[in-house]
């Protein structure tokens, strides 16, 4: 399956970036070449002298701008989605491997390409060389390993194409243009069907890494937080994920997530690389001990829950974890809150709403609420997304992790005489 999407992205690549290099050496950019000394005494013949292109400094030297064609994005993401780019660049003689997925894709691609046109004198793509190309790059990445995939349906996304390649093996499908389906996630007759998206993830052995199955387990987690912190809609995974190694036969895999979506999250192309990007930052910053991992899972759970009234109390745990370690008798949530939310003229109106909702949180666990399902529905949906905001601009370096000091010096700094 991933290795067809790559080729198809490899091969689209090339063909563009043969037409952009030879625009360039017919607009008059000059080849740099080598002399080489041919023959010898040994040959029975005498010496004589030719002249080597190096097309792979040539394209060294332009890889910036061959990046702004329009296959580089789809081409990268497919690389970047794999675990074995790495293996392939220093088979291929690279010294240096970027730890980076983004950049070791964007170095594998300099190497296919500069592999593609080696010793030619021009870039016309001849079919041979990119076949050959490709099966240097099918080896150093795909043989030999031994692969862990996971499907699950994902509810609430809705994807403008048919695959969308998010890195470190993971990837988002149109269920019609997934070439292999698990049985129980096969599109059937239904017409809505072919929106149905699927996440992947394939997973490769490593030594001292986790267990494959874990790894895939943690990644569609992962995948849901970045899902959930990237926008307003709120997506959900199916509980039951499919499962199986190197070819063998599906078998369910429990994720431990439950809830609806809330809203639909639509993907456009132009915001790809940016979930892209984001979804790499969340699995690589999300914290496993701490009060920002507890207020993380606690986001988690109040979008688990069937209305933002009910998760409520969830999303006020959290914020109380993040803002207010002094407990709630201290009473500082709503203006700290405020102070990081809101413009200096609307801080006193989002406080006021802060205390509202703590207050209903309070009648809510007393079973007070009485007919207030609707200011609770409002309120719990308004703080959820002032959470979400503040969890996602930690994730993505925006803001310090003390937001609690953050925001008492916003107090103090409003507070000071001018």
């Amino acid at each position: 399956m991933r290795d067809r999407v790559l080729h198809e992205a490899l091969t689209a690549f090339a063909a563009q970036a043969a037409q952009r290099l030879a625009a360039d050496t017919a607009q008059g950019a000059q080849m740099p070449f080598e002399v080489i000394e041919r023959g010898g005494r040994r040959d029975g013949v005498g010496t004589f002298y030719c002249y080597r292109p190096l097309t792979g400094g040539f394209i060294g030297e332009r890889i910036a701008l061959l990046a702004e064609l329009p296959s580089w994005p789809a081409a990268v993401g497919a690389l970047g989605a794999l675990d074995g780019v790495g293996d392939y660049l220093r088979a291929r003689g690279e010294e240096r491997v970027p730890v980076q997925p983004r950049e070791r894709a964007a170095a594998a691609l300099r190497v296919f390409l500069q592999d593609v046109f080696a010793d030619a004198e021009d870039f016309a793509l001849v079919e041979e060389h990119l076949e050959a190309a490709w099966q240097r790059v099918h080896a150093g990445v795909f043989e030999g390993r031994v692969e862990t995939v996971a499907v699950v349906r994902v509810l609430g996304l809705a994807l403008s194409c048919d695959e969308v390649a998010l890195g470190d093996g993971v990837s988002l499908w149109r269920a019609g243009g997934l070439p292999d389906v698990p049985p129980a996630l096969a599109p059937g007759t239904d017409p809505d069907e072919h929106e149905t998206v699927l996440a992947v993830v394939a997973v490769g052995e490593e030594a001292g890494g986790p267990q494959p199955l874990a790894a895939a387990r943690t990644r569609l987690r992962r995948l849901l937080t970045a899902l959930r912190l990237y926008d307003q809609a709120r997506p959900a995974l199916d509980p039951l994920a499919w499962w199986r190694d190197a070819g063998g036969p599906w078998a369910p895999l429990a994720l431990g997530v439950a809830g609806a979506p809330q809203g639909t999250l639509a993907l456009h192309p132009d915001a790809e690389d940016e979930l892209r990007a984001f979804r790499s930052l969340v699995a690589r910053r999300t914290p496993n001990a701490g009060e920002l991992a507890w207020a993380l899972r606690r986001h988690e759970l109040g979008c688990e829950r069937p209305s933002a009234a009910e998760g409520l109390t969830d999303h006020l745990l959290a914020l109380r974890a993040l803002l207010e370690p002094e407990g709630p008798a201290a009473g500082r949530l709503p203006g700290r809150l405020a102070a990081l939310c809101a413009p200096l003229g609307e801080r006193a109106a989002l406080a006021g709403r802060v205390a509202e909702a703590t207050e209903l949180e309070r009648g809510v666990v007393a079973g007070l609420a009485g007919g207030r399902g609707a200011a609770a529905e409002v309120l719990g949906a308004e703080l959820a997304d002032h959470l979400r905001a503040l969890l996602r601009d930690v994730l993505c370096g925006h803001l310090e992790p003390d937001l609690r000091g953050l925001a008492d010096e916003l107090i103090a700094a409003e507070a000071a005489p001018v």
